[in-house]
């Protein structure tokens, strides 16, 4: 750690762990931007992750948050087979924070990265934050008719294919009309996830933190809801957590009373040994990196391919990868959550060394036209060729 660092990770030392490329702490006085950057990968390509605004409790939190939440965007890459990686950007919010001029200054810092990351929405940067960053970077996504659009829909998607993928893990069928579904977290995410279900004619519990978000459901959808907090021991079929991430952890996992838990929160887990316990407990863990990816395949084939993949297609590719890492986990005998991370990183290793196979070719290669003080010129190896 750095002389006087209040921060109690060891930076470098947790980099090298999960073989992280860059971790960049931006400052600016004017606006009171304190923000971490981490590019976890961009051995296939550039790397993507939203900027999250939250106010944690001290900076080695926020750093922690970033690195957890950036590898699992590589994660997620990786098996939805993208030729991207995976980061992410954390802004420590205060009082004292200038909204627009932190974001501003935060658009001019991802520019001068020149392409190696691309950013959009998470937690707190929503449409408005989007558009202070878009018009200082080319590399954040525009929120506008000229972006990849539908990115909650394409979230929700992915989520309610993973929902689906457990149900028929378990039952061998969806069988929606007999299915309870508690969603925490009714926002734009939550909201669309709860449509289709009812859709399908299953039942739809809900609950927000924020009253008029709740209501909104109720309204549109005619969903019933519970008091935050209460959503944990309502008995279902399935809890979907669709707000924040460490929502499973020692004093709520007792609680749950579902079969499944699939949601589009990030990091549902607040640890590793937590997807044992749920397994231990019978309660089936869909991986929140499996299932709630669909926006950045939307966001990453647009930038990448510029064009904006079909939600239905979407929703197909994310049951394609539960429905196959499910099926493994129960030939393995191992908890969901472990397989999905051992097979995310077998697949990021082996991409990794299938490109530095391809640089290494390419360094023997060039090497091998040199000979002496004469470099052989392609034309002149084309001739060679030739002849023989």
């Amino acid at each position: 750690m750095l002389a006087g660092c209040p921060m109690s990770i060891r930076l470098l030392d947790a980099m090298a762990r999960e073989d992280f490329e860059e971790v960049v702490a931006v400052q600016d006085r004017r606006s009171g931007l304190r923000a971490v950057v981490a590019l976890h990968d961009t051995s296939a390509g550039p790397a993507f992750g939203g900027i999250r605004r939250w106010n944690y409790a001290s900076e080695a939190s926020a750093a922690l948050d970033c690195l957890r939440l950036a590898r699992a965007m590589t994660w997620k890459c990786v098996l939805a087979g993208l030729p991207a990686g995976g980061a992410k950007t954390v802004v420590l919010d205060h009082g004292g924070l200038d909204p627009e001029s932190a974001y501003r200054h935060l658009g001019r810092v991802i520019e001068r990265m020149g392409g190696r990351y691309y950013t959009g929405p998470d937690v707190n940067t929503g449409e408005r934050e989007l558009a202070w960053l878009a018009a200082e970077t080319r590399y954040a996504t525009d929120p506008g008719p000229e972006g990849p659009q539908e990115l909650a829909e394409s979230t929700a998607a992915g989520v309610f294919a993973g929902i689906a993928a457990g149900l028929r893990h378990l039952d061998g069928e969806e069988d929606w009309s007999r299915r309870s579904v508690v969603i925490q977290g009714l926002g734009s995410v939550g909201l669309r996830l709860a449509r289709r279900l009812v859709e399908q004619g299953a039942r739809v519990v809900g609950a927000d933190i924020d009253e008029r978000t709740a209501q909104v459901a109720v309204t549109e959808l005619g969903i019933e809801t519970v008091a935050p907090g209460d959503e944990l021991d309502v008995p279902c079929d399935v809890f979907s957590p669709n707000a924040l991430g460490g929502l499973v952890h020692d004093l709520t996992l007792v609680r749950l009373r579902a079969r499944v838990v699939c949601g589009g929160a990030n990091n549902v887990l607040a640890s590793a040994a937590h997807g044992d316990r749920l397994h231990a407990r019978g309660i089936l863990f869909v991986p929140d990196f499996m299932v709630n990816a669909g926006a950045l395949i939307r966001g990453a084939l647009f930038h990448l391919e510029g064009r904006r993949e079909p939600v239905v297609e979407i929703q197909a590719r994310v049951d394609a990868v539960a429905t196959e890492l499910l099926a493994l986990a129960r030939e393995l005998g191992r908890p969901p959550s472990r397989v999905a991370v051992a097979e995310a990183s077998r697949r990021l290793a082996a991409r990794r060394n299938r490109l530095r196979g391809c640089d290494d070719a390419a360094a023997l290669s060039d090497k091998g036209r040199v000979s002496g003080n004469h470099t052989t010129s392609p034309a002149d190896t084309d001739r060679k060729d030739s002849d023989a």
